[in-house]
């Protein structure tokens, strides 16, 4: 198994400008040591590190952690998109250590539409030519950009975090259903089945979660899915093994080798991840 969607901070760095004190919950340092024990027991043998702070210094710092934690398969950075360095920017972190792909925090970006923008064009130019993949976080209204944008790049890796955030807590499916479906049908895009519970109330189970995780399996199909915990955001939905055993009830209905895809080998397949097995 790889958790293909995790986050480490530090609070003290002082660039998580959407973490407040007033967060009980995870306005606290999340490092390996916190994390390790809880892949032991799940049996997860490696992780994708994924940015949570818009700097390249926490992307710097992602990748020391990799460098010193040996189940940290690779690091999902970020990098300014817009600015005129990016491409020699992106060529530094590539030697820095091990980084796989690069995600620009589109949700809290104001303008809907900049990920279409002029000015990112040799951000994206420099992805295909470094060989890196592009973390779509996104929520359900940047989906139909982000076909447009894949219409534009059809070749760049790009997986969709936490399946665009549905309004699962709403009970709400559409536009969503409908836009996340002709993504994945248009375009060669992965998804991640993270985040979901998340963005269910605090009373969720598997029956809350099982129209849209059916909807995503039939929409990408299990070997364009791959699973990741969110963790530590997922402690503000009832924690890393909550989520872990209602995925796996979730997943029931796939064959032995549909499952191990989504549960790994889709990760290692997509991120290029060294180590893996793939199957």
């Amino acid at each position: 198994m790889i958790d293909g969607h995790q986050h480490f901070w530090r609070v003290a760095r002082g660039d998580y400008g959407w973490l407040e004190p007033e967060d009980r919950v995870l306005y606290r340092d999340f490092e390996p040591d916190h994390l390790q024990p809880l892949l032991e027991a799940a049996d997860i043998e490696g992780t994708v590190l994924v940015q949570a702070a818009p700097t390249v210094a926490e992307t710097r710092f992602l990748i020391e952690i990799a460098r010193n934690a040996p189940f940290v398969r690779g690091v999902v950075g970020w990098v300014d998109f817009e600015a005129p360095d990016v491409r020699a920017t992106l060529e530094a972190l590539v030697q820095e250590g091990p980084l796989l792909g690069v995600r620009p925090m589109i949700q809290d970006i104001s303008d809907p539409d900049w990920m279409l923008g002029d000015a990112l064009e040799p951000a994206f130019e420099a992805l295909l030519d470094l060989g890196l993949r592009f973390d779509a976080l996104v929520l359900p209204h940047h989906l139909g950009n982000l076909r447009e944008l894949l219409a534009r790049h059809p070749e760049l890796p790009v997986v969709v975090d936490h399946g665009a955030k549905p309004e699962i807590g709403a009970g709400r499916m559409q536009p969503w259903a409908d836009d996340i479906e002709a993504l994945a049908r248009e375009t060669g895009a992965l998804c991640k089945l993270s985040g979901l519970a998340t963005e269910a109330a605090p009373d969720w189970t598997v029956k809350t979660l099982r129209p849209y995780v059916d909807h995503l399996l039939a929409s990408f199909g299990p070997e364009r899915l791959l699973w990741g915990s969110d963790w530590p955001v997922v402690e503000l939905a009832g924690g890393f093994e909550r989520w872990l055993t209602a995925s796996l009830e979730l997943l029931a209905g796939l064959d032995e080798r549909e499952r191990a895809g989504v549960l790994g080998g889709n990760a290692v397949r997509f991120y290029g991840i060294e180590g893996g097995s793939g199957s």
